[in-house]
């Protein structure tokens, strides 16, 4: 049988142009050298310009100095009853060191002199005057990685921890350290998930909430799920999560699925599950995400439940996606919306946070070399880039525990998801980082819905918006700028956690909390600082606060409605979750 053609998007430019490009990008983990050389220049050349700046670091290294020799001699002289006091104290959410192991010699002065290399770093790196702000965010990210590198913790000889535990077992740590180490190194060489995903099977422990798919093609798969009450409210629910992931982080275990916890609740849910592109699909583009994704959905809901409109909820990247939809339909008059909910999801992207980092105009031409060759961006190159963005959390501590105190971390749902990743359309990924994070066009009205830009200012749909407090792929206060964007009614909910356990926060969950203000239609802007002085917090899920919202603007409850609309094109295609969420 002949292969189907690989339709590839084109990229303007010379042939062997891309052609070098792709090759620096395969030799490069995808990382512009050219935009790092430039950032180095800029940082060292207005440094080398600074004279007093170079002094500042001088006296601060001198007083460094001083600290930690007065730290080295209070240590000598301390007593069980009467500890040193530190000269330096780790930054509030680095936990690498608060073992009381690390406070005794000569482990103290280790990570003693490690945290103040750290902040002379942090000083050097900031504030020199002339360098513009993303070579300097550049630079100190750098510098970050190649310290973390060094830190005494990462190694046998200078952890406690691990020198502890490999006395106490006599080197057993080490063995199984170097066991995990090799299995590990062949599942990568062999393209497994890593060890323990296997306890997490799609559509048996996790994306497990029952339904059907009501509609296929060739981008998405609508799911409907069974309702589990006797009367559901008639208003509709459609969830558009991202497509850099799998949806079912909607959908993890039972006691933590947002789904079934809305269907729990009388809701009836229709969630989109997006296919996992291939090179075949390389010029399917945002248009097509709105057309064959959002609208498409959005027409099969209307048949299946006519007359009624429908709570719209998106998330990450597929809240964008809803906004612009949303702007669209607010432009041409389409009602059919009764909310929108945007759980992190940026709408303005000029501080989208570190994820910038990677996206700049060199950057950028070498990863549509790179696909241009492919069709897609691989998952690795999304999975390394958040890796490295959390390196001390996801990369070095890993290492440590599973490597040299032999313990492997218990998989769980959500880092099970979190390995099953997802490739990206070259055509859409590319107008995804120059229309939104290149050039901003969203919240500046220049992005085109059906040949038309469309404005956010146009939407007047109530909006219920998500945002967490440690999130490093869509800050919070980047998420808040959806204030002076649009005028209508906003709900806006500050919920601890990051960007994916902020969200999967089910009720009753330990320590979690969320703060919440409504702005009404027309409301006075509130900065994003008093915002958060003033926003009551509450204890528990922000789950809570959703379900009350979209039960206050939802009708009495009725008889749920039928599965699919056969007589109108929407005839049952499969059993959930369906086929596309477990391509790989």
């Amino acid at each position: 049988m002949t292969p189907p053609a690989v339709s590839v998007p084109r990229v303007a430019g010379n042939p062997l142009d891309l052609k070098v490009h792709a090759a620096i990008a395969r030799a490069n983990s995808s990382v512009s050298p050219i935009s790092l050389l430039l950032a180095m220049m800029d940082w060292s050349g207005h440094l080398a310009g600074s004279p007093g700046k170079q002094l500042e670091l001088l006296n601060l290294g001198l007083e460094q100095t001083r600290r930690l020799l007065e730290y080295v001699r209070e240590v000598a002289s301390a007593s069980p009853d009467c500890p040193a006091h530190e000269c330096v104290e780790p930054p509030r959410r680095d936990r690498r060191f608060a073992a009381k192991e690390w406070h005794q010699w000569p482990f103290s002065l280790m990570h003693q002199s490690f945290l103040l290399s750290q902040e002379w770093w942090q000083v050097a790196t900031h504030g020199v005057r002339g360098v513009s702000r993303h070579h300097e965010e550049v630079v100190a990210f750098a510098a970050r990685q190649l310290l973390d590198m060094f830190s005494p913790g990462n190694y046998l000889v200078s952890n406690p921890l691990v020198l502890q535990r490999t006395a106490a077992t006599g080197g057993a740590n080490l063995v199984r350290g170097m066991i995990h180490a090799l299995e590990d190194a062949e599942r990568l060489a062999a393209g497994h998930p890593p060890a323990g995903t296997e306890n997490f099977v799609v559509g048996r422990d996790v994306a497990a909430t029952p339904g059907k798919v009501v509609l296929k093609n060739r981008l998405i798969e609508l799911i409907q799920y069974t309702p589990t009450t006797a009367t559901v409210h008639p208003e509709p629910i459609l969830i558009v999560p991202a497509w850099i992931m799998k949806y079912y982080i909607l959908d993890l275990s039972p006691h933590n699925s947002l789904v079934k916890y809305l269907v729990d609740q009388g809701h009836t849910v229709f969630c989109l599950s997006w296919k996992n592109p291939g090179a075949e699909d390389g010029d399917l583009g945002m248009d097509e995400y709105l057309q064959l994704g959002f609208f498409a959905a959005l027409d099969a809901i209307n048949a299946i439940v006519p007359d009624r409109k429908v709570h719209a909820t998106g998330y990450c990247l597929g809240g964008t996606l809803l906004a612009i939809a949303a702007a669209a339909m607010a432009r041409d008059n389409d009602e059919r919306l009764a909310s929108i909910s945007l759980l992190t999801a940026q709408t303005d992207f000029t501080e989208p946070g570190e994820l910038a980092l990677f996206i700049d105009e060199s950057e950028v031409s070498l990863l549509e070399a790179q696909m241009h060759e492919t069709g897609y961006l691989t998952a690795g190159q999304m999975v390394g880039a958040f890796q490295l963005l959390r390196s001390s959390d996801l990369l070095w501590s890993r290492m440590v525990g599973e490597y040299l105190m032999g313990e492997r971390a218990e998989m769980i749902d959500l880092m099970a998801w979190n390995a099953d990743a997802t490739r990206m359309p070259a055509r859409m990924h590319s107008q995804y980082l120059r229309r939104l994070f290149l050039n901003d066009d969203l919240s500046e009205g220049r992005y085109p819905v059906g040949g038309r830009p469309v404005s956010l200012s146009d939407i007047d749909t109530p909006v219920f918006c998500v945002a967490t407090t440690q999130d490093h792929v869509a800050p919070w206060r980047s998420v808040f700028k959806l204030h002076y964007l649009s005028p209508t009614e906003i709900t806006f909910v500050l919920t601890s956690g990051g960007h994916n356990a902020g969200i999967v926060s089910e009720p009753g969950r330990p320590r979690r909390h969320y703060q919440v203000l409504q702005r009404p239609v027309g409301g006075n802007y509130v900065a994003p600082d008093a915002w958060l002085a003033s926003a009551p917090r509450h204890e528990d899920s922000w789950w809570l606060e959703w379900l009350a919202w979209l039960q206050a603007r939802s009708s009495t409850p009725v008889a749920a409605p039928a599965t699919g609309a056969p007589e109108q094109g929407y005839p049952v295609v499969a059993d959930a979750p369906g086929e596309y969420v477990r391509q790989k």
